[in-house]
């Protein structure tokens, strides 16, 4: 198993545990890990210390999505003896490496970091906080600890990676050949509205289904979906293109001769939203069951749940201290004592 595994390019990607997660994250992340953990060595990381960032006041919602992204990843099918789950926090290297690269970045190269720009702009004075700021730094070193490869990401965060590969080079040139430049893995990432039609899935905004929802909240959930505002009656023709509904229709509903029935109907103005919204719950729920029993027995089994954390982060950590070992090796900061003698 460790000799398949070493020759297997290493992956890192992760979250940042806010909550437990929604049909947003299966579509554009967990669907795309599944085939990815029997590729490559991956290292799926909950990133609760960058959680602090915005949300330093709920450290209480912190310590709980950590163990409902744990129970959602295990849920959808991540395995954690193929792939290392890996808590942020419980790996101290972590934080330590975000300092020392720190070191070397220049501030422009945050200050031109687009999502950090968009993001910080949202959030009131208040809670602009260094931490936050300095989250894309945290980033990169997350990235680079595990010396990962590959990095699966949309196109909008391929910005991020590129700054992870300035750094990785500046480093390599200042101390000696530590870090390997990681590559952007781009897939197709389908998006999917809020159910209220109002950009992105945002727990903020109340806007989403969760994995773990129940066959009646994910029922009630798609009868309150929003769909064509000028489609007043069934009789009117509406649009389909940017329709929320369908968006869920083509995600998840199997049913591909349903869909394009519904879609050529619903342009004519000859079927009703009820309609279209009731075959969308029946196939959200069929396609949510399997998921919500296998939370249901992770949620019983909870020793299961913590081997499948402690496995991964005894995985992180030793891969941790290679790496830190290396870097502090490069920057001459490992044996300041046996100069002294």
């Amino acid at each position: 198993m460790a000799d398949d595994k070493s020759k297997k390019k290493r992956i890192l990607t992760g979250v940042r545990p806010t909550g437990a997660l929604h049909l947003g994250h299966y579509v554009g992340a967990l669907h795309n890990w599944l085939d990815l953990q029997d590729k490559y060595e991956c290292y799926f990381l909950i990133a609760d210390y960058q959680a602090l960032g915005d949300h330093f006041h709920e450290v209480d919602l912190i310590r709980d999505s950590v163990l409902q992204v744990t129970l959602d990843w295990l849920a959808v099918g991540l395995d954690p003896e193929k792939s290392s789950f890996v808590i942020q926090s419980y790996v101290p290297e972590h934080a330590e490496l975000t300092m020392l690269l720190s070191f070397i970045t220049p501030l422009g190269m945050l200050e031109r970091n687009p999502t950090l720009k968009t993001e910080i702009d949202s959030l009131p004075v208040e809670r602009r906080t260094v931490g936050f700021y300095n989250y894309p730094m945290s980033q990169v070193a997350d990235i680079l600890l595990p010396r990962a490869h590959l990095v699966p990401v949309g196109e909008d965060q391929a910005p991020h990676i590129e700054m992870t590969r300035e750094v990785a080079r500046k480093f390599n040139r200042m101390f000696g050949n530590v870090f390997p430049e990681p590559e952007t893995l781009i897939g197709k990432v389908p998006r999917l509205s809020g159910t209220d039609g109002q950009g992105k899935m945002s727990k903020s905004k109340g806007n989403v289904i969760l994995l773990k929802d129940d066959e009646k909240t994910v029922t009630k959930k798609v009868r309150s979906m929003f769909t064509d505002p000028n489609r007043i009656r069934a009789d009117i023709p509406g649009r389909v293109e940017g329709n929320p509904v369908f968006e869920y229709h083509d995600a998840f509903n199997p049913d591909k001769a349903q869909i394009e029935d519904f879609k050529a109907r619903y342009r004519l103005g000859t079927v009703g939203d009820v309609e279209v919204k009731v075959a969308l719950a029946k196939a959200l729920n069929e396609y949510l069951e399997p998921i919500r029993e296998r939370r249901a027995y992770y949620e019983q089994h909870m020793d299961v749940v913590e081997e499948a954390i402690m496995s991964g982060v005894r995985r992180g950590r030793a891969i941790a201290a290679e790496t830190m070992e290396m870097v502090r090796d490069a920057m001459k900061i490992s044996s300041y004592t046996s100069n002294w003698k």
